[in-house]
């Protein structure tokens, strides 16, 4: 069990709406911060939230696209279950997921860090930043803005890791200090096996512990049951190997998957 609030946090651009589930247990809780896919803040995050905080975690989930509106405002109208919604709602937001720059992300970051510093008991300890899709890259973003305090990383079927930019994702491998553990989606156009290779070689050149692989069979969005793209097989996989790695990073968590 977990127990849950909708905040808001002050950033150097605005106000963010964040979700926030705490563990129903006394004592520690270390922090996890929890970056979310293209879609957006939603029923979806929060229950996936509410699960992790079950483990023993507090979990702030922000709403990274405040800039454009609330997440309410932004959310999908339709059910990204029917054929072709998904894809029709994805086809929209290009210039969304675009306006959030690796610099406005950063700024970000600071006021995310500093609200889950002061939601997490004792304040101050080191805590996990995870993210699905493009947040995955937003989660490796933020080990490496913030090595002292990020343990961990969890990315999942996150896309565009290793880009041409001068400031691909990458790029930032060497600032890490955190175990990082990259699941990927199969036959995903967005993480090709030779992207995948050039930050596996990254990661190894930074002497980053980490551990990388591909759920065969498990489509871009596994982990979304609110989409036509959920494989529950690959998101329970997913949901043991981030309960193994917080264990890892942050101590023995309260429960069970």
């Amino acid at each position: 069990m977990s127990a849950s609030e909708t905040i808001t946090i002050d950033t150097a651009d605005g106000t963010a709406e964040a979700y926030v589930a705490r563990p129903d247990t006394a004592g520690p809780a270390p922090g996890v911060l929890f970056y979310v896919d293209a879609i957006g803040l939603r029923p979806r995050i929060e229950e996936m939230a509410d699960r992790i905080a079950s483990w023993g975690y507090t979990v702030l989930a922000p709403h990274v696209f405040y800039r454009s509106g609330t997440a309410a405002e932004l959310a999908p109208k339709g059910d990204l279950h029917e054929a072709g919604a998904r894809e029709r709602f994805f086809s929209g937001i290009g210039p969304l997921m675009q306006s959030l720059t690796p610099d406005r992300a950063a700024r970000d970051l600071d006021a995310y860090a500093a609200t889950l510093r002061g939601l997490t008991a004792p304040p101050g300890g080191r805590w996990a930043a995870i993210g699905y899709c493009m947040g995955g890259v937003l989660a490796l973003r933020a080990a490496a803005q913030l090595p002292d305090e990020v343990a961990a990383v969890g990315m999942f079927h996150t896309g565009g890791v290793v880009t041409d930019a001068d400031d691909s994702p990458h790029l930032s491998i060497p600032h890490v200090r955190a175990e990082v553990l990259a699941r990927y989606a199969d036959n995903d156009g967005s993480m090709p096996p030779e992207a995948i290779a050039a930050a596996d070689r990254e990661l190894e050149r930074a002497g980053v512990r980490s551990s990388t692989a591909v759920y065969e069979g498990a489509p871009h969005g596994y982990s979304m049951s609110d989409t036509s793209m959920y494989d529950e097989t690959a998101a329970e996989l997913h949901f043991e190997e981030l309960h193994e790695l917080l264990e890892r990073a942050l101590g023995d968590g309260a429960a069970t998957p």
